[in-house]
């Protein structure tokens, strides 16, 4: 009897800790906590009686972090999707719950290991190998959900913050859940010979710092990233359509630059539809700036239409299709037409464009264009390197109100930007539009949910870090490596096993 009240309390102190770790992430950046939060994870996974419980416990702490990080998911199904209440509530939980899946094959694999008798030294390695696996597979199947990784709680000032341009993301996430695994044991059983792989990793990471991977290249270029502030439930009312393109032609008209760059669908039409005049305008303008503007807007013809980025100006017109659509948002997948009967989402069915395409030659740059939940995805940002000079992201971020996503996508970006050693523009509708430098820092931005236009100028710059050189190739072997001691059984301890 007295084994379920230590269950109970064990499950409801893990999912306080997932809960809790997400004050690690933006907009709180309070990134030690991390440390804290996944220390206590492993503690209480690597004591637990048996691969179940040791499961249970990796998928209570994966539902507290997502029900608490992800609730925005709840805002955009129901506040601006129109979905019902109770559906709205259930889909959001029963989405936190899928994540969860992912902590708990972790937290089992960890107490399958530790029923083979394995000492703490493979135990804390085989924990970090095991999230790392796992997250990176979070990141990829059913498309991919690679939102709150770890890694994205280190960005700078975090002294780990410098294996970003090496080991990406996921290797963020690796080199953390192992600090955090040593931490744990040096507190909890006095294994002071942990401190050396701690020590090593925050060492480590502020000289990665230092390193030089990438250089500028040409002149700083001006840019003016426009911010239009219109509410998700107006933006596709026929009666506000002039009043957004004549705010954005305004926004243009007053900030000249040579790259001006308007968010995700800003106009809210098929690009063959836009009027004439409109068109001619906007082309006049960044003409006589001799400069170029990128533009969101839908573009296709009869059924078939992507989520698009179009140049006007004095480059020759080029296009950008988003390839990495979002599931139910942007696509249906088979059989869940009925899921968005329940909502009232205009064009929900875009056609995919081609992955990998090469950048576009705008203001004499290299730029990559990525579409809102695109950047999300390290592997599919770096294809445009070594080419691309500038990194762009277009976003509608309206679908979430003023919840966490907004910050959380900012933080996001910011890591492509460290991965790829670019400068990272994003131009987006209600926030957070914002210039961030190749090492992660964000130069300026706008507040959000206002009306205006960032103006800065920003450095091209060359070259190739590990990481896009690589991409997730070294942090898969540092895993596996992590995981070998265990699974071969080195470091055994004739010590008993679990149950």
């Amino acid at each position: 009897m007295a084994a379920i009240p230590r269950r109970r309390f064990f499950s409801v102190a893990t999912c306080g800790l997932g809960a809790m770790a997400v004050a690690a992430f933006a907009p709180f950046g309070w990134f030690p906590l991390a440390w804290l939060a996944w220390a206590g994870f492993y503690l209480f996974v690597s004591r637990a009686d048996s691969p179940r419980e040791a499961g249970w416990l990796g998928f209570t702490f994966g539902f507290g972090h997502f029900l608490a990080g992800v609730s925005w998911v709840y805002v955009s199904l129901h506040d601006f999707g129109g979905m019902a209440l109770p559906m709205a509530a259930f889909a959001s939980a029963l989405l936190c719950a899928y994540l969860g899946l992912f902590p708990a094959l972790a937290a089992w694999g960890l107490g399958r290991l530790k029923g083979r008798g394995l000492g703490p030294w493979a135990l804390v390695f085989a924990f970090a190998g095991l999230w790392t696996l796992t997250e990176w597979a979070r990141g990829w199947f059913l498309t991919g959900f690679p939102w709150l990784s770890l890694g994205y709680s280190q960005t700078p000032p975090s002294p780990l913050a410098g294996f970003a341009p090496v080991l990406g993301v996921y290797g963020m996430g690796l080199v953390t859940a192992l600090l955090a695994a040593c931490a744990a044991e040096v507190v909890a059983s006095r294994r002071w010979t942990m401190l050396l792989p701690v020590a090593l990793i925050l060492g480590g990471g502020y000289g990665l710092t230092r390193v030089p991977w990438v250089h500028p290249v040409g002149a700083p270029v001006r840019v003016a990233l426009l911010q239009g502030n219109i509410a998700q439930d107006m933006k596709w009312q026929p009666e506000r359509f002039y009043d957004s393109l004549e705010s954005y032609l305004r926004l243009v008209l007053e900030n000249p630059a040579k790259l001006t760059v308007l968010p995700e669908t800003a106009l809210p039409a098929y690009y063959q539809q836009l009027p004439p005049e409109f068109l001619s305008d906007l082309r006049d303008l960044v003409h006589r700036q001799k400069g170029d503007v990128l533009v969101g807007v839908v573009y296709g013809e009869g059924e078939r239409y992507t989520n698009s980025a179009v140049s006007l100006g004095a480059s020759p017109m080029q296009r950008y299709d988003k390839a990495h659509l979002v599931p139910f948002g942007e696509y249906i997948p088979p059989g869940f037409a009925w899921f968005l009967d329940m909502m009232h989402m205009p064009m929900s069915d875009f056609t995919p464009g081609q992955v990998g395409r090469p950048p576009l030659a705008l203001a004499g740059q290299q730029v990559a264009p990525d579409i809102c939940y695109e950047d999300g995805f390290g592997e599919e940002i770096r294809q445009a390197l070594p080419r691309a000079t500038l990194l762009v992201n277009m976003s509608n971020t309206a679908w979430f109100g003023r919840s966490l996503a907004q910050p959380q996508h900012l933080q996001i970006s910011r890591l492509r930007a460290m991965e790829n050693g670019r400068p990272m523009l994003r131009a987006t509708n209600t926030g957070m539009t914002a210039i961030i430098t190749p090492d992660g820092r964000v130069q300026d931005q706008l507040p959000p949910f206002t009306r205006g236009a960032l103006v800065g100028d920003v450095q091209g710059y060359q070259g190739l870090t590990p990481y896009a050189r690589w991409g997730n190739v070294l942090m898969l072997i540092l895993a596996v490596l992590c995981l070998l001691p265990g699974v071969l059984g080195w470091g055994d301890r004739p010590t008993g096993s679990a149950r």
